[in-house]
């Protein structure tokens, strides 16, 4: 199983609260939990953002952490990714992510919501219990201290809700959801404010190393999706006896 964390590595490098959380980049953070897997990492400032083509043809699921610097990432890197999914690569994307370039084309929307930094509590409910994201994920995950994500969460409805969360504040989210795009498995997780240490913990890791099997675990169609082949009358008798 090859995972890359990419993460655009700018809050911790300008402000000292996230990097005394984060001393080595919450992509490291992130790659601790995932020790099962073949595990590598990328930021922003790699050429190419780290996300070149012979990178991304050797990856099964990508996960992604973004917030301040959506608008530098590079269109072509984008696309790159986008049809890597399509093609079948995992993505999970994290938190604030919710309004990269790559999510926001994924799903066809804003993917605005509300948001609060307050210090709430936040409990994350699993909806989906046989899901194998819940595996072993404790009933509520409780983060005593959490920015507030509510709804309404400009996104397509999930193929699969696993996750809902609420507040101090009485707000509720969506923070857990599934999606499939093309061949390509898709997991948002709402969980990772930069200033509280969400991914040092135990059960986000374990939500995470689930999420990277289920991710992994597509099941590509035998139908013809990468490119649209011109069809002669009759293109289907060939085919069904294995002609070229």
């Amino acid at each position: 199983m090859r995972v890359l964390v990419w993460n655009e590595f700018i809050h911790e490098q300008r402000n000292a609260e996230v990097r005394a959380i984060y001393p080595d980049g919450i992509h490291q953070a992130i790659a601790a939990h995932l020790g099962a897997f073949d595990v590598r990492t990328a930021t922003l400032q790699d050429e190419e953002h780290g996300l070149g083509a012979d990178v991304l043809e050797g990856t099964d699921v990508l996960i992604w952490w973004g917030h301040l610097a959506h608008d530098r990432v590079d269109d072509n890197v984008v696309s790159r990714v986008h049809q890597r999914v399509l093609q079948g690569m995992g993505l999970i994307v994290l938190h604030s992510g919710h309004l990269s370039k790559i999510f926001t084309r994924l799903m066809g929307t804003t993917c605005n919501l509300r948001w609060r930094e307050a210090e709430d509590r936040e409990l994350v409910w699993c909806v989906s219990p046989e899901h194998p994201i819940a595996a072993g994920v404790p009933q509520p995950l409780e983060l005593p201290l959490h920015e507030m994500y509510g709804e309404f969460f400009d996104i397509p409805a999930p193929d699969e809700l696993v996750f809902v969360s609420n507040f101090s504040g009485g707000e509720v989210f969506r923070s857990g959801c599934c999606f499939q795009r093309g061949k390509g498995r898709i997991f948002y997780f709402s969980p990772g404010h930069e200033t509280y240490p969400i991914y040092h913990r135990a059960d986000v890791g374990q939500v995470l190393m689930n999420a990277v099997r289920w991710a992994a675990n597509a099941h590509p169609s035998a139908v013809q999706t990468r490119t649209s082949p011109m069809s002669p009358t009759g293109w289907w008798r060939q085919e069904s006896v294995g002609a070229p």
